[in-house]
């Protein structure tokens, strides 16, 4: 099948424009497709910069960048213009140190992390590789937000790989960097039965914040709020407080320095959650959700009218 010269050319000049492209279903920070976000981890892990193309938004590009490179799927990644593959080929290339090369950057460091598994977790772990058979070893996956998961997996001798308690555990090259001194136990307790993960490196959870509180903190100068919810929504109950918004995206917030206090609401809570889940997972170290969003504030403050 043969591409329309237009859009040929369309591709050429972000191509030429931009010395490294990801082409993808959404955006490195929401990607929609799980091969999206793995390729995107994969390229953030390595700290370059890249541009990237969100395919959904312009189904001319989505379906012509498969003709232009005579590729099947989303992702791509290109390099000076050359296709370097999708998500297997770009993950694999990053768990190998071929992508930093690719992008003209250092060797990426490949020590192994020093883990903990406690007794307790051992027996249970030992036990469930045994079952596996021979040949399996324990597969650490640590996902942009520090989100660690276990799986059994046939033993990789490319793997990064420690040994804790008499297991062989193995990583990826960015899961290694994330789990550095990570604790695996096993709990039968308050906090349930299984196995429980503790990851020094994992930014401080999400924590609630009342409207008093916020109110308080904001007027203080030691907390940004941040009011999610689109204009049209906020004109129905204004936030009687300083605030930021994403009416003009989220990319000015991101800047901010990472110790940043932030605060954010929308009608009830859910979709302050998110946000701030976002955040959290870009580093953000000290992160609030409004309990109960506007609605509680309504409660607080008689002058916001409920909707």
């Amino acid at each position: 099948m043969s591409l329309d010269p237009a859009l040929r050319a369309r591709i050429e000049s972000v191509l030429s424009a931009n010395p490294v492209v990801l082409f993808l279903k959404g955006t490195p920070e929401a990607p929609q497709c799980g091969f999206s976000a793995k390729t995107a981890a994969a390229m953030d892990a390595t700290g370059a910069t890249y541009a990237h193309v969100n395919v959904l938004a312009d189904p001319d590009i989505r379906d012509g960048i498969k003709i232009y490179g005579d590729w099947p799927t989303i992702p791509q990644l290109y390099i000076h213009g050359e296709l370097v593959g999708g998500c297997d080929i770009v993950t694999q290339m990053a768990a190998s140190g071929e992508l930093h090369a690719a992008l003209g950057l250092p060797a990426p460091d490949r020590t192994p992390p020093q883990i903990t598994i406690t007794d307790a977790a051992a027996e249970m772990l030992k036990q469930a590789l045994a079952n596996a058979g021979e040949g399996y070893a324990l597969q650490i996956e640590v996902d942009q937000g520090f989100n660690a998961r276990l799986q059994l997996a046939p033993v990789d001798s490319t793997a990064i790989a420690t040994e804790a308690a008499g297991i062989r555990a193995q990583f990826d090259l960015v899961s290694a960097q994330r789990a550095r001194g990570l604790t695996i136990d096993w709990a039968d307790d308050a906090r349930g039965k299984g196995l429980i993960i503790d990851n020094p490196n994992a930014p401080a959870k999400v924590k609630p914040l009342t409207p008093a509180q916020v109110r308080e903190r904001v007027q203080a100068g030691t907390l940004t709020l941040v009011d999610v919810r689109p204009a049209e929504e906020r004109a129905l109950a204004q936030v009687p407080v300083a605030h930021r918004t994403f009416d003009d995206g989220v990319e000015e917030i991101e800047a901010l320095p990472k110790d940043t206090a932030l605060a954010f609401l929308c009608q009830a809570g859910a979709r302050s959650q998110q946000a701030a889940e976002h955040f959290r997972a870009l580093g953000f170290k000290e992160l609030y959700n409004v309990t109960g969003g506007i609605v509680a504030w309504a409660e607080l403050d008689s002058s916001v009218p409920r909707y």
